[in-house]
This record gives C-alpha cells, structure tokens and sequence, in this order.
C-alpha cells in the first residue's frame, strides 16, 4: 500500500528521543511519507535527526493534545492530497516500537477488508470514570489507528476533524475523540478491525493489564506508561511489567536501552524501580556449575576504622574474580594500620593498589568522589564495589548491627551469592547499580527517606545535570553509601569537580549536609546516564524483612487501632517543638525520638492531635 503518517511527539523539554528515531526509522519501511507534529518547539539536533531520515517536522504550540496534533498533520498533508494514498496511519510517541517487526503488523492487517483499524482496543463497557455516568463504549486505542482510501475520501472524515471541539485536557482527549471515533465511523457505515482483537482478551484495558498476553500475540508495540504509572495502581490491576519485559528479551531483538534511556526522564526512580520488578532474591546455595566472572572488578574501601579491614578483605574473597582493591584512609597512623591488616589478611583473589589518605570532610563520600575520583574515571573496570567500615556508634548494638548485615550480606554474602550476583550484571547491561533495597527495621526510611536532603538534592541535581523526577517521599537510595556500580553510570558525579572544602568538617556532618544529599543521589545519577537500578537481597534478609513490612503495612492499611502507650516524658517535648518549627523537621525530630516503630506511629498521632488547626 501507499500510506502517510502522521506522527504526534511532545516532550516538556524538547527533546527527540532515540526511540522515536528508532520507532520511525523502522516504519519508513512501509510508508512513503511521515510528518512529524510537536507540540513544543524541539531542540535543534532532535529536528536534525527527524530531518535525516526525509521526514517532515511542524512544530505547533501545546495545544489539544494528540488530537488537535492529528489535525494539525492532516492540514500540513493536505485534504485532496490524502486520496493518492492506499492507508493513512495516526500515531504518537506513547509506546515503544517495533518489538515484533512491522512488516507482521501490515501483512496480517492488509489481508482484512475493512476501512479503519487499530492495534489495541479498550473492551468496555464499564462505569464511564471521565464523565460520570453512563458506560465506556469499546473503542481502537488513539496511540495507533489506520484508515484506507475509502475512509481518506469520504466527507465524512474531513467533517470530523474540523468540527472537533475544543481539547483542553487529558480527558477531552479521551472524551471527545478516543472514545467517540470508533463509533462514530461504524454508525456511518465504514468497517473496523483490531489487530489485538480484544475479544480475545479477559481484561478491558489489555494494553496496559495484559501486557504480556499482546507481547504473547506479536503486538509490535509496548506503551511507556506502564514503567512511569502509578505502582498503587498498577499493584491494584495485578499488572505484571516484568513478565511482559521477560518476554521481549526472549523472544525480541528490540534494544531495551531506548527505554532506559527515555523513561529515565519520565520515571521517578521508585516508580520505575517497582513497576519493572527490578529486585532479586538471590541464593547462597552452591551452584552446580560454578564459575569464574570474567569482569575486571574493582573494590573501593575506606577504611576509616581498620580494625575493619579484615572482615571487608574476608568479605571481597567471596568475590569469584581477580579483584583489585584500593583503600582511603584519614591518617598516616591509620593507613600504616590498614597496610599491616591487608598484608596479614590479603585473598587470594585480591590485588592490593593503594592506600591513600585523604581528609576526613564529608568521609566516605567524598573519600569515593575525590579521593579515588581517577580510578573510577580510569576505565580500567567494568565494576565497582563500593565499602567502607560502617560502625553506627551513634546507633544502639542491635540496631546498627542489623545496619551493617544489611549492607555486607546483601551486597557480599557468599561465593555462590556473588556469582548469581555477577551473572545478573553481566546478564543486564543496562544496570548500572545494584543496592540493597531500602532499610527500614530499627530507621524510620519509608515513608520519609529525604529527611532533610530534599532541597539540596533538587539544587545539586541541576548542577550535576541529573535530569530525573524525584521520587516525593523516600527516594531510592544506597542507604548506607555501599553499592556495586558500572564505573560510567555515575560518571557525572565523578566528573564534577568537587573539592575538599565543599564537605563539612567533621563537626559540621549532620543530615542536610552534601555528603548525605549526594547519597541520595546516587540512584538518580545511574538513571540518568539511561542505566537501570537493581537492589538485591539474600534470603535471609528477604525473609526478616518481609515478615516486617507485612506487619507494618497490615497494620498501616488498619490505621492502628490499637493503643499504643508511649510516655508523655519521651515524646511531648518533642512534638511541641515540632509545631513551634512549623512541623518542617518532622521526619529527624521523630527518628530522635524513638526508632521503636510502634512509637513513632503513636508520636506521629500525637503530632496530629497538636497540629495547629
């Protein structure tokens, strides 16, 4: 057939992403003209990049959405001119193609005598939510619909779009288009097809909820929203992205680093984290078949406390490679401790490169960013284990114990740990980090894991050029500045030019201050070089912790009932500094209390009852 296409693009910022390109590239194949419809100007080599492929680019001012942009390309294409060809195609940049090729899309529709057709439907009929009564009529999905000659020149079609009401929401859009074409061209006489026939599908809405059945039949597109969607919601629809995307990386060559690259702009890190399932449970049992990693490893350590060193040294043996390992210390007196350790105790598997001392402003953060700034920046690794001696003094025995299992037994727990561990990045080369998840027994992290690192985060973020959502209440985060990385996802953190003095002295280290934002940070830097972000736990911590948040979460969705008797003495105090500071410190003042979660929720009820009215 000879088609044209319009196709609608809009990004907040201008920017082309190399889906689209990629999207286009491929259906240039099949149809001899494409315009390019944004609504907002684009930045200069995103409309080079169109322009390189011979297509047509109108930029238009953000408004009406989808819709008004279909028109907007209709008009640049011309009315009489839509008659010279066979099949007209509209779609936008709201989905990821092509997954299957398109030439299967084509082949199967070409053979289906009918005047307009989609991908994917919406089953209905249910409740109609957008306006309030009535139902949701079965309707082919805007993102993809096709409509032949007959169609193309008939009255009728030109009368539609330029008798389009005003679309100045989301839910006009719905409302007044999406849900109407369908009917209203079946009610004229013109005959529909779907190439995901919904019929065949339990759910209404198949598109977002049964992803993997429409992967499962060869549907060529997979829509973004799944990755950047509410999780509550997603969690409510029992929608499974991670079975959908097992079955692009086996059965698809699509390349899964378009996505990474563009949903990292859309998708706080926490959202993208839980939709896409990116956690895994792994096993210290031995493998049947053990091997050998083949990664050129680095550990960065600072050793601060080096009666430490031993039990790190013990821990990077596990690792199944040769690994080098580099120390920072904040004295001479130190470092000729941390030597006299790792002569003692050196692996086998273990290279001792230096020991260096650096100032002890901003410790192991900025030990990491400044101090072995060159190593990580050398590209002499493929990855990075980043430790350091973690101790909590401040902390109570069982509480910082549990802290410090937390990050060693996650991150370095056995051999056969470790080689399912390498093995899953060696697997993924779009992950850029692996953490354990967020902590949450004994520190109250959930639910408020900024503290007070939110506005220093946005601030530094800009100046580091982390172009990222924030998550709004706990980011994801290496709580605990330990983690694995790939030494060029965190290239922008290392490359900025930070210096001794940006730290606080020793006196000055307290929440708020850069070494804590940039530990927030650290996640959002892996995302937004377009890598991914994977947490990973052993089964004994997965067991400890989920039993707990089970708990906590019961007891959280029962709003607990339960009395809780917490001493006046303890909390009082507290909370009435609390509301004279405007409730602005909320988060620390309640970790200063008590880390005893039954009494942080009976303080945060108390904190209710005084807030001002």
């Amino acid at each position: 057939m000879k088609r044209a296409a319009v196709y609608m693009l809009f990004d907040a910022k201008g920017v082309v992403g190399e889906y689209v390109v990629h999207k286009l590239d491929r259906l240039r194949e099949h149809v001899q003209r494409i315009v390019v419809v944004s609504n907002g100007p684009l930045r200069a080599e995103g409309r080079s990049a169109l322009e390189a492929l011979g297509l047509e680019v109108v930029e238009r001012e953000n408004v009406g959405f989808d819709v008004w942009a279909y028109r907007a390309g209709l008009e640049h294409l011309g009315w009489d001119a839509l008659a010279q060809y066979d099949e007209l195609l509209l779609l936008n940049y709201t989905f990821y193609a092509p997954i299957f090729p398109f030439a299967e899309l084509f082949t199967e529709m070409g053979r289906r005598a009918v005047d307009f057709w989609g991908i994917t439907a919406f089953r209905g009929p249910v409740p109609n939510a957008f306006t309030g009564h009535g139902v949701i009529p079965y309707h082919l999905q805007s993102h993809f619909i096709a409509v032949r000659k007959a169609m193309l020149r008939a009255p009728a079609f030109r009368e539609y779009w330029q008798g389009l009401p005003p679309i100045e929401s989301y839910i006009d859009s719905i409302v007044k288009h999406e849900i109407v074409f369908t009917e209203h061209f079946e009610a004229l006489g013109f005959r529909h097809s779907c190439f995901a026939d919904a019929s065949r599908y339990a759910d209404v809405h198949p598109a977002l909820n049964g992803i993997d059945l429409l992967l499962n039949d060869r549907v060529p597109i997979l829509k973004r929203r799944p990755f950047f969607h509410d999780p509550i919601q997603l969690d409510r629809e029992c929608t499974d992205l991670a079975r959908a995307l097992a079955i692009v990386e086996r059965e698809s060559d699509f390349d899964m680093s378009l996505v990474w690259k563009d949903i990292g702009r859309v998708a706080r890190p926490r959202d993208l984290y839980t939709n896409t399932t990116h956690l895994r449970i792994l096993s210290d049992e031995p493998s049947l078949t053990p091997r050998r990693s083949s990664l050129r490893i680095a550990a960065l350590v600072h050793a601060y406390v080096p009666d430490m060193v031993p039990e790190i040294l013990a821990r990077i043996a596990h690792i199944p490679a040769g690994v080098d390992v580099w120390f920072t210390t904040a004295d001479d007196e130190r470092r000729a401790r941390v030597a006299a350790h790792a002569t003692a105790s050196l692996p086998a598997n273990v290279t001792l490169r230096e020991i260096r001392v650096v100032p002890n402003r901003g410790r192991d953060v900025s030990a990491h960013l400044i101090g072995l700034r060159d190593v990580a920046l050398s590209g002499a690794y493929d990855l990075v284990c980043r430790l350091h001696t973690k101790q909590s003094l401040q902390d109570p025995f069982a509480m910082s114990r549990h802290f410090r299992e937390h990050l060693f037994e996650n991150l370095l727990s056995s051999r056969p740990y470790l080689e399912r561990l390498l093995a899953l990045v060696e697997s993924e080369p779009s992950i850029g980090l692996v953490m354990p998840p967020a902590i949450h027994q004994g520190y109250p992290v959930l639910g408020g894991g900024w503290f007070e690192n939110r506005r220093g985060a946005e601030e530094w973020a800009k100046r580091l050029g982390l172009d990222v959502p924030f998550d709004d209440s706990t980011p994801l985060a290496a709580y605990g500045s330990m983690y694995w990385y790939r030494p060029r996802a965190l290239r922008a953190l290392f490359s900025y030019p930070f210096t001794w003095d940006d730290f606080p002295a020793e006196g000055a280290y307290r929440d708020g201050s850069l070494a804590h934002v940039l530990e927030r940070l650290i996640a959002y830097a892996a995302q937004a070089s377009g890598h991914t972000i994977w947490c990973v736990q052993n089964a004994r911590h997965a067991e400890k912790s989920y039993v707990r948040l089970e708990f906590k979460l019961q007891a959280a969705m029962a709003n607990e009932k339960r009395t809780v008797k917490v001493s006046d003495d303890a909390v009082l105090p507290h909370m009435k500094a609390l509301v004279r500071r405007g409730l602005r410190r909320a988060p620390s003042v309640l970790s200063s209390v008590t880390s005893s979660y039954r009494a942080v929720r009976a303080a945060y009820h108390l904190m209710r009852r005084l807030r001002p009215k």
